[in-house]
């Protein structure tokens, strides 16, 4: 595998700007102190970035329950048989090692936004200067009628990275010979990747070499998706006669659900299944909603610092915020750590910032080197992170240039990681 980390490094700055005064350390601590909560692509590059642009002037500390971080991004692979488990699964030890990032696996419970410290579930709390969240997400409760995460084992929602994703692909893998898989997408917004479709197509992946009359249904409350053309087109290619799409306009929004009898109602017709991917409607990580940081289901942010509208001294990145035009991604999380990075070392050391630039590109893999994607590169203005422009693949593209869109995503999977964790 090819590692590509020059698009992925700087990409946070370009121009000039003025220096930032350094901030006065709270209780006469000889260094300022950045926590981070959140070791996924947001948390963790914000905190090595931090680290090693500040050579030592600033203390980092991240706190982050897992001691692995298994990535979302690729989870689909893996449950189409692309990737292995393993190979998703990341260390926090570099970060440690190499930068002098304080790694602490534990839960953060709350943010106390006048003492400016952070609780842990283990007791005790951790003190800041700046904080810098980025949890993720967490799930409406409600949005699919009869599904709770203590339905999760019997439909998976497969939305968070590791053993969800393990549990559904052994679901897929145990249907009957014929069976019927059924996933509720979500509606918008909604993190990505893992995206649905790209699910979709990798299941249908492995059913086409296990199982191949199975069927695949597909309840979406929305009228259409990201990339909908290609993946129509894919999957009319490669997996024809087995995709059942169920858009809003034919009952796709009115969906329920039976986890203890393995049923789903979609606009009153009960339909028995196998297996079932459950994707609930989505909101920012709990620890946001805590800190009393969330407008609705989202955290607002400055787009030129990500710091949150609510306290200047947090800074909320990726899943979690409402930012403007960004999508929820991996790559988008890794484009505003950066530029969260560089404002709070500005903040804290007076060292110069430059103007926010974001961009962001999600791959899919429909089926073995047909890869798909969709970017854009964006910038701040003082109402949102705004697109300047954007790209998309084409349908009817030849298989060479699918190809080589499928191995770019793989060359991006490891810079991205690299950059991560160094």
């Amino acid at each position: 595998m090819t590692i590509n980390r020059r698009r992925f490094i700087g990409t946070a700055v370009a121009g000039s700007a003025a220096l930032s005064a350094p901030m006065v350390m709270a209780d006469g601590h000889a260094k300022p102190r950045v926590v981070v909560v959140g070791g996924g692509a947001g948390g963790a590059t914000a905190a090595r970035y931090v680290a090693k642009d500040s050579e030592g002037a600033i203390d980092v500390t991240l706190i982050e329950p897992s001691r692995a971080y298994y990535t979302c991004f690729f989870s689909n692979l893996y449950i189409g048989g692309f990737q292995e488990m393993a190979s998703l699964g990341h260390s926090y030890g570099t970060l440690a090692s190499a930068y002098g990032i304080n790694v602490v696996h534990d839960w953060a419970t709350g943010v106390d936004r006048d003492a400016k410290t952070v609780a842990l579930a283990g007791g005790g709390s951790v003190p800041y200067d700046r904080l810098i969240l980025s949890p993720g997400i967490d799930f409406i409760d409600g949005s699919v009628e009869g599904w709770s995460q203590a339905a999760q084992t019997a439909m998976p929602h497969a939305y968070k990275g590791g053993t969800q994703a393990e549990l559904l692909k052994a679901q897929v893998m145990a249907m009957p010979e014929g069976g019927t898989f059924a996933m509720v997408a979500p509606p918008n917004p909604y993190r990505c990747p893992p995206g649905p479709y790209e699910r979709i197509s990798m299941v249908a992946h492995l059913l086409k070499k296990t199982n191949p009359t199975a069927k695949i249904l597909v309840a979406d409350p929305k009228e259409k998706f990201s990339k909908m053309a290609l993946f129509q087109e894919g999957w009319n290619d490669h997996y024809a006669g087995m995709i059942d799409w169920v858009g809003s306009d034919f009952g796709g929004a009115d969906v329920s659900v039976r986890p203890d009898a393995m049923e789903v109602v979609i606009d009153g017709e009960v339909t028995k299944v196998d297996a079932a991917n459950v994707i609930p409607a989505m909101k920012a990580g709990l620890i946001v909603e805590r800190a009393g940081l969330t407008e609705g289901n989202w955290a607002p942010v400055v787009p030129a610092t990500m710091q949150s509208r609510m306290d200047e001294n947090i800074h909320i990145l990726g899943d979690a915020t409402s930012q403007g035009d960004m999508p929820k991604s991996g790559y988008s999380a890794n484009s505003q750590a950066k530029v969260a990075a560089m404002a709070v070392r500005g903040a804290l050391t007076g060292s110069r910032v430059f103007p926010a630039k974001f961009s962001n590109t999600c791959w899919s893999l429909i089926d073995a080197n047909d890869g798909v994607k969709v970017g854009a590169t964006y910038e701040a203005t003082e109402e949102k992170i705004a697109k300047v422009d954007g790209f998309i693949s084409e349908t009817g593209e030849s298989d060479d240039l699918r190809k080589a869109t499928y191995e770019e995503s793989l060359g991006w999977y490891a810079g991205i990681t690299a950059d991560m964790f160094g």
